[in-house]
C-alpha cells in the first residue's frame, strides 16, 4: 500500500559557511526556517530535491524534511532533529548558540 504524501520542505547547508539552510518559495535560500516553503504536492517536492541538489557549488547535503505549516503559514519540521539543525553546533556555546 502506498503512503500518502507528508507536504515537505528542502533543507541544506551552506558549503561555505556551513549554516543550515532553507528552500523559499522563490526558489532562494535562507537561514530562517520561517522563510522555508511547505510543499504540498509531491511532484514539486521532488522537483525542488532536484535543483537543490544541482547547485552544489552552494550548498551540501540537500534532503526532505516532513513539515507543516500553520493557519499563518508559518513552516515547522515534524521532526525533532531539525530544530537542533536549526540552532547551530551543540558541542559548546558559540555561533548563534552564543548569541541567545
Amino acid at each position: 500500500m502506498t503512503r500518502a504524501f507528508t507536504p515537505k520542505m528542502v533543507t541544506a547547508n551552506d558549503l561555505l559557511e556551513g549554516d543550515v539552510i532553507y528552500l523559499t518559495a522563490d526558489n532562494k535560500w535562507s537561514r530562517l526556517l520561517s522563510d522555508a516553503h511547505v510543499f504540498t504536492v509531491e511532484t514539486e517536492a521532488n522537483a525542488a530535491l532536484e535543483l537543490a541538489v544541482g547547485q552544489q557549488d552552494r550548498l551540501v547535503g540537500a534532503y526532505l524534511v516532513d513539515a507543516s505549516a500553520d493557519k499563518d503559514g508559518n513552516p515547522t519540521s515534524l521532526h525533532f532533529r531539525e530544530e537542533f539543525r536549526s540552532r547551530g553546533p551543540s558541542n559548546y556555546p558559540h555561533g548563534k548558540q552564543a548569541e541567545v
